[in-house]
Parts: C-alpha cells; sequence; structure tokens
C-alpha cells in the first residue's frame, strides 16, 4: 500500500464534518479567522486552484500565532517559531508551480512537539532550562519524513517539561523553558499533556496538525481536553530515532489534529522504515513504506461492529461525564453497533507499579543515551538533576524532581527488578488481545479522560476521575480519542483501542463515530467557567 503521490481534490471529495457553515461562530475577536477549522483536504483543493499558497497559509498561521498565542488569550502553546517557516512555504508553492506535488501535506504547516529534534535553528529542549541551546545535528526521522512529504514546521510546541516525567506533584503544560500553557476554552484550565502545546495549538487553530507524543496518555489526554483527534499508534509505526525519550518500551510519537481524516492522512505520511528503530523495523515487517489511511474511513463502519466498552465509566463521579458517555453508547447502538460491558481497566492496574518501575529504568538508560550523542552541555541524567538544583529557583520554582532522582537511582536494564517488572508491565498485551478475542470484539472503548482541571502551580495536577490510556499505553497498542461532547465548554473524548497494527479498524470505527456525532467545537477563550 502506498499514499498518494500527487493530489486531485474535488469539492465532492472534502469532508463537509468541518466546512465551517456547519460549526459555531469562530472565536477570534468579531472576525472569523479564515482559516478556522480548515482541513488538509480543503487547503490542498485551494492551493490547486490557487486562491491559496503555501507562504500565504503559513503567514496567516504565524499572525494568527503572535494574535493569540503571545497576545490575546496569551495560550502559551508555542515555545519557538520556525524562522525559516516563509522560505520552506515559498520553495514549496515553487514546486507546485512546476507541477511537483509531493503528496497530501504538501505546504501544509505543522507544528511539532519540542521533544523531538530538528536540524534547523530551533532547540530541541523538552522544555527544560538544562537543554536551552541545544540544537541537534540530525533531524529525527520523523521530521525528516515530514520534511520530504512537503509539510512546513512552524513551530515548536511547550510541553510537560521532560514529558511530564519530572515530579508527581507537576502541573501538565508549565516547562521551565516554555511556562504554562492554558487550555483554550477557559482559560484558567489546565491543557493537559504533557502534549499541550500541541493540543492546545491545534484546538486554537494555530495551525492545521500537530505531533505529539506519548509514553502513558500524553496524546490522547490533552487530544480529549482540548476537543481534538488525537492517535497513539502502535509502538514502532512510526519511528523514535532522534526522539528525546522515556521508554524504550512505551514511546511513540503520534498525530493530532481537528479531524479524523487529517490525523488519518498524517498517520500514513510518516509510517516509513527506520532501521535505526527496533520497534520501527518490526512494525514495518511487511515493507511497507507509508500507508493510505484514509480508505479505510467510512460513515457506516459502526453497522456490526463489536464494541467493548469500560463498564466502570458508565457511573463514575461526573454524571455529566457519564451522561456524554451513554449518548455515545446509544449512537454507537443507533448506527448499527453491538455494545459489551467489560472490566478493562482493572487487571491492567492490578499490576501496581510495574509501568513506573519501567519508565525509571528506561528513562535513565534512553536519555543518557540521548544526551551522549546531542549538542547539550547535559552529558547525562546526574547533570540535569545537579543543573536543576544549581538553578532551583528558575528551573524548579512550583515542582521539584524527584521521579528525575529516582530513575537516577536505578540501575542498568540487566536489573532483575527491571525484567520483573518489565514482564508485569507488559502483560497487558495478553489482557487486551484476550478480551478482543473471548469476547469477538472488534475494538475496546471508553472515556479518554474528564473535562480540563484548573491550573494548580501548588499542589499540582489532581484527577478528573476518568482515563482510559494505560491498558494501550503498557501495551503498546494504538489508540485514537475523539471529541464527545462537552461539560459546561468543556470537551470530553471517547476512546477506541485495540491489538498491535489495528489502526485501520479503530480510523474506521472512530471516523464513523466522528461522523454521526459531530461533537468537536470551537474553542472560545473564556477567561474562566464563570465567563460569560
Amino acid at each position: 500500500n502506498t499514499s498518494l503521490t500527487g493530489l486531485a481534490i474535488t469539492a465532492a471529495g472534502m469532508s463537509s464534518f468541518t466546512s465551517k457553515q456547519n460549526l459555531p461562530n469562530a472565536i477570534s475577536g468579531n472576525d472569523e479567522f479564515v482559516l478556522d477549522e480548515i482541513t488538509i483536504d480543503e487547503l490542498q483543493f485551494k492551493m490547486a486552484h490557487g486562491t491559496l499558497t503555501s507562504e500565504g497559509i503559513t503567514k496567516m498561521y504565524l499572525k494568527r500565532i503572535a494574535e493569540i498565542d503571545k497576545a490575546g488569550p496569551k495560550l502559551n502553546a508555542v515555545i519557538e517559531l520556525n524562522p525559516d517557516a516563509m522560505m520552506i512555504a515559498a520553495s514549496l508553492d515553487k514546486e507546485r508551480m512546476q507541477a511537483k506535488i509531493r503528496g497530501p501535506l504538501h505546504g501544509i504547516p505543522v507544528l511539532i512537539k519540542d521533544n523531538i529534534n530538528t536540524a534547523d535553528k530551533m532547540m530541541t529542549t523538552a522544555g527544560s532550562l538544562a537543554l536551552k541551546g541545544n540544537i541537534a545535528s540530525g533531524d529525527a526521522f520523523i521530521v525528516r519524513m515530514l520534511r520530504n512529504a512537503g509539510a512546513v514546521i512552524l513551530g515548536k510546541t511547550n510541553l510537560s517539561e521532560w514529558a511530564n516525567f519530572r515530579s508527581s506533584r507537576s502541573t501538565s503544560g508549565w516547562s521551565s523553558r516554555g511556562r504554562q500553557t492554558k487550555c483554550p476554552y477557559i482559560l484558567d484550565r489546565n491543557p493537559s499533556g504533557s502534549s499541550a502545546g500541541s493540543g492546545a495549538a491545534t484546538s486554537a487553530n494555530l495551525c492545521v496538525l500537530a505531533i505529539g507524543t506519548e509514553t502513558d496518555g500524553s496524546i490522547i489526554s490533552p487530544s480529549s481536553v482540548n476537543g481534538i483527534v488525537g492517535i497513539k499508534p502502535t509502538v514502532g509505526l512510526w519511528s523514535r530515532s532522534g526522539i528525546i525519550p522515556i521508554s524504550i518500551t512505551q514511546d511513540t510519537a503520534g498525530p493530532m489534529a481537528r479531524t479524523v481524516r487529517d490525523a488519518a492522512i498524517l498517520l500514513g505520511e510518516l509510517f516509513v522504515e527506520d532501521n535505526t528503530d527496533a520497534a520501527s523495523v518490526a512494525a514495518n515487517r511487511d515493507d511497507r513504506n507509508k500507508m493510505n489511511y484514509t480508505k479505510y474511513l467510512d460513515k457506516a463502519a459502526l453497522q456490526g461492529k463489536r464494541i467493548g466498552i469500560e463498564k466502570t465509566h458508565l457511573k463514575g463521579n461526573n454524571e455529566n461525564v457519564v451522561a456524554l458517555f451513554l449518548d455515545a453508547i446509544a449512537l454507537m447502538k443507533q448506527h448499527g453497533a453491538e455494545i459489551i460491558e467489560l472490566d478493562i481497566l482493572k487487571p491492567v492496574n492490578e499490576m501496581g507499579n510495574a509501568e513506573t518501575l519501567v519508565l525509571q529504568y528506561e528513562f535513565k538508560d534512553g536519555l543518557n543515551k540521548y544526551l551522549a550523542g546531542s549538542n547539550s552541555k547535559m552529558r547525562t541524567l546526574q547533570d540535569i538533576i545537579a543543573f536543576n538544583k544549581e538553578n532551583e529557583s528558575a528551573a524548579m520554582p512550583y515542582f521539584k524532581q524527584e521521579t528525575l532522582i529516582a530513575s537516577q537511582e536505578r540501575s542498568d536494564l540487566n536489573s532483575k527488578e527491571y525484567t520483573d517488572a518489565l514482564v508485569r508491565s507488559t502483560a497487558s498485551r495478553k489482557i487486551i488481545d484476550d478480551l478482543l478475542k473471548n469476547n469477538r470484539l472488534d475494538a475496546l472503548s471508553g472515556i479518554s479522560n474528564g473535562p480540563a482541571a484548573c491550573i494548580d502551580l501548588v499542589n499540582g495536577n489532581y484527577g478528573t476521575g476518568f482515563s482510559m490510556s494505560r491498558p494501550a499505553a503498557t501495551a503498546g497498542f494504538p489508540h485514537i480519542t475523539v471529541p464527545m461532547g462537552a461539560v459546561l465548554g468543556l470537551p470530553v473524548g471517547i476512546s477506541f483501542f485495540g491489538s498491535a497494527y489495528s489502526e485501520p479498524q479503530l480510523l474506521s470505527i472512530a471516523y464513523a463515530y466522528e461522523q454521526a456525532s459531530q461533537k468537536r467545537i470551537i474553542p472560545a477563550f473564556k477567561e474562566n467557567i464563570l465567563s460569560t
């Protein structure tokens, strides 16, 4: 299977779901931002017909970032802009004029998370002051593929520092370099993380697409909270080379977009084998080089599907969130799906702290290897810990670094404690596969996450009562979240996940649900929950 090598998009081929006339009024002042909720297909159609250029689109997004992210509501989602973005866009327009179209991402602006290497004028810091000034010598593999596909890298997004692996009392969306990112729906709310900036920026129409990373929940949770679509692929579907690591077992980058179709396009374009990442080689075992995942998008895909749902989510501690889930279940049934209630979370949660041990061991090992090959003055995890201590007022004003310290105290990956924990943690693979097989299921489902919590730099994050990220995260299996509705203006997502490499099936189900429900709403940038 190969992706499109060119585009000939007709108006009939464009998704009506994101057509602006079908959405609430946009919120950039009194004037509608001309690119609000625009899709890849719509942009390609306009560029093909000469009504827009990549340079013009890029300029509009840069202006939008200046108005919304740096002035106006001050979302603080973008940690750094690419000074070469306009030049790159102009060169891609020149290629288009010469009838060279690289594919569906040609000329499309994308933001990427600041733990992903870019060999350009931008830093790669994981949001940490300790890595300030780190300019990568080479692009991360997926960044190279992104450039080859013709995307315009607009800039980098803020994140929970060290991808939320610094402290047990951290605040999502806060980093010592980038400070606090806000939820675009209600500004005193937390955008979740660790891919906070990618989620907030995509939702607020600061870009067409963004890339996040996930070890456990870091794509799914901010996508849910920010009312967008997020895909955590099967580990290895996308290369991890050149990404600041936490876990070789669980890490993956993935697409964050406003529609399932746009996320599917990006997912396929970066599905390319990287022979420096063993997991990538395994994922591409059939010599697949790119995938056209859009062929699996079928509005009628819920018909006849058997979907297992997390039965504890039918009650929960927030009746408004439960009501959204019950409505989603009713809608899926209406469109032909059969729903089976299951205990999905319980057997995974019974694995105790095995995941935490795995992540600490792998973080120390992976980060030391990354730093040893980087241009940072920091060469080891111990250097990071020492820097933070020496610069405590700037680097650790609200919470400390006990997770870094605990990781530093672990030994190497030959430790029996590590290998035993790895067996326990990855047992989730068999748990999921058995649930699917024994119940003849096409997918598993639940509430992705509760509504956005308040930003709390005193106490740190607090739970919102729901989360569906852990099973697929510890298994390394694919997971997709789609907007399910909102509680008092705060979005909540629904999750679909399954076995390894089941992205086609999950995309099909997620797309059918999205098209039937149409629950994506444009952010309102309210100051607080009481604002009118």
